[in-house]
């Protein structure tokens, strides 16, 4: 063990070859419960994030009293506790109902740190229209949750797409058989004018509408939070200035339904997509959606088949608390998904792997000189993908902490090929290892190339109602 914080962190059983520093959250969570339990001085703290429309979540946990040295590790285990929540659950209040030291130091972090802020920014004013708010109260409000179907409509004449970072995706169907599809290279992440975005999606709903007597229905996905079919964080328009993203960004998705004549059109977070095109090609439930793109996108359905009022923005929770970690470029905090299940983590394993290309060389293209060196079976990619593998196991447990969880699907443009089972294989390794009662519970799968191409298309175009 070493300590961040005062926070024990534990090496992990299974250690990545590439990455011998990496110290999973979900060990040294779990390590200062269990001495929390053995203390038997545990002091309760209830967390209640507020969405808005009366929607709570909350969240159950203990901290050590003052009186212990150890509650020198309080504040870190409950700042990235939140983390998680913020990002999986969303909400920009939170009432606090433990310690009144630890609300104090909270609401200090949210406002006063370069990450807090990140956090307050993102989550509480562009995702919920209010800056993060911390309230001491012993008296939260009650839980209350919210769900509604989705998607599984694949009745009439229907176009899907999927705008990831380095290319949109697009496919025709007639009651749910694609007819066409096609992917296209382009480049949205720093295009400073979303003229540049709108017509690289009109170009492609055009191409798919040639292969359709007419189009009934429109339903996309895209990396980003949508409510009502509107952008309220999105990193396809990162190079957009804040103004012409409140003035031609927030409303793109109306202008195109307007475009085609106001027919039903529906567009949600990618992870949801990819969740419920798991639950629909596996015709299971409470299922956690990860794709490992160019950045990583998550999606959550559960036990009834609906997804929740969840933003499930996996790319931005804690993997790592190694302080050395990986930092991500948006946020500037460390040890986040996005650098260990994306196109980021294969540049970032590549030196270590011993593997040399052009530093200048985009992601997508060192994604694919690996992908190549895997199929000539070279053990330096293998070990990126077992690398990728042991991070996956650890993350599902660690995720398992907050979700209701019996099925795990990956896919994106990192999975695809031989190194996908590798990270299934080593994922597997992990829960057996670690968390033998997870290994029992819970199952992974991996669409076969045909579903990756067309299931996430499919389950975007089954989104809107044409009644």
């Amino acid at each position: 063990m070493n300590d961040h914080f005062e926070m024990p962190l534990v090496t992990p059983r299974v250690t990545p070859q590439l990455d011998p520093a990496f110290r999973p959250a979900v060990l040294a969570n779990r390590a200062f419960r269990a001495e929390l339990e053995a203390s038997g001085s545990g002091i309760p703290v209830l967390l209640a994030l507020e969405q808005g429309d009366g929607i709570v979540s909350h969240f159950r946990t203990e901290v050590f009293p003052e009186s212990d040295p150890r509650s020198r590790a309080n504040f870190f285990y409950l700042e990235r506790i939140l983390k998680f929540l913020l990002w999986s659950r969303g909400g920009w209040r939170i009432h606090f109902s433990g310690p009144r030291n630890l609300a104090t130091r909270l609401a200090e972090y949210y406002q006063g740190t370069a990450t807090g802020r990140f956090d307050s920014n993102i989550v509480g004013e562009r995702m919920f229209d209010h800056p993060l708010e911390v309230i001491h109260t012993e008296n939260p409000p009650p839980e209350y949750r919210n769900a509604a179907a989705l998607g599984r409509n694949l009745d009439g004449c229907r176009i899907g797409f999927d705008l990831g970072g380095s290319d949109r995706k697009v496919a025709a169907c007639i009651d749910g058989k694609v007819v066409f599809s096609e992917e296209i290279v382009w480049d949205p992440y720093f295009q400073p004018d979303p003229q540049y975005h709108f017509d690289g999606i009109m170009d492609s709903l055009k191409k798919a509408a040639v292969h359709l007597p007419r189009v009934d229905a429109i339903g996309g996905s895209a990396a980003g939070v949508y409510v009502n079919n509107r952008v309220k964080v999105a990193s396809l328009f990162r190079g957009v200035s804040p103004e012409l993203f409140k003035s031609r960004v927030v409303d793109i998705f109306l202008e195109v339904r307007k475009a085609w004549n106001n027919i039903p059109l529906e567009v949600v977070n990618d992870g949801e997509v990819t969740a419920l095109a798991g639950s629909m090609s596996l015709g299971k439930n409470r299922i956690l959606g990860i794709s490992l793109g160019t950045s990583t996108a998550g999606g959550y359905v559960n036990g009834d088949g609906n997804i929740t009022s969840w933003i499930n923005e996996l790319a931005f929770v804690p993997l790592d608390y190694n302080p050395a970690a990986a930092a991500d470029e948006w946020s500037g905090d460390r040890g986040c998904n996005v650098q260990y299940f994306s196109q980021q983590c294969v540049g970032r394993l590549i030196p270590a792997a011993g593997i040399e290309v052009p530093k200048t060389m985009p992601l997508p293209e060192k994604l694919k000189q690996v992908q190549k060196l895997m199929d000539a079976g070279d053990l330096r990619a293998r070990r990126i993908y077992e690398a990728i593998g042991t991070y996956l196991g650890y993350g599902v447990a660690h995720c398992a902490d907050f979700y209701d969880l019996e099925n795990v699907l990956i896919l994106g443009r990192v999975t695809s090929g031989p190194g996908g089972d590798l990270i299934i294989e080593g994922a597997r390794e992990v829960l057996k290892a670690e968390f033998p009662e997870l290994a029992g519970r819970i199952a992974f799968h991996i669409p076969d190339e045909k579903e990756k191409r067309h299931g996430q298309a499919v389950a975007a175009a089954s989104l809107p109602k044409t009644i």
